[in-house]
């Protein structure tokens, strides 16, 4: 589960609070998402590669990023586009983008 639980105004831009829950056995080595900003105008602000790993088993874990020159109000919505990289220790992951579950209790909504 990724949920994005709060954005606030920093001295960089926005600041992003992303709580990951990772319910499995499985700790996950790397884990890394496309994420897509879209303004609030429906056009594309930028696209990053957001590193959330590593990801480890029952687990609840707080991960901040920062967009700098972004302004937290101008933020439409979150896009997971795709899954960069999702390994174990074992190898590569399968289907690690359609077992994410996404929810926001911002304002600003994240989808994939």
């Amino acid at each position: 589960m990724l949920e994005l639980n709060k954005l606030e105004k920093s001295e960089k831009g926005c600041r992003a609070y992303v709580v990951v829950t990772n319910p499995t056995k499985t700790a996950y080595d790397a884990f890394k998402l496309d994420l897509v900003l879209f303004q609030t105008d429906g056009v594309i602000g930028r696209r990053l590669a957001l590193d959330l790993s590593p990801v480890r088993p029952d687990k609840r874990a707080v991960k901040l990023f920062d967009l700098e020159g972004a302004k937290c109000e101008d933020i439409g919505s979150f896009l997971i586009n795709d899954v960069l990289d999702c390994r174990t220790s074992a190898g590569p992951a399968s289907d690690c983008l359609a077992n994410l579950k996404v929810k926001s209790l911002t304002k600003v909504e994240i989808s994939k």
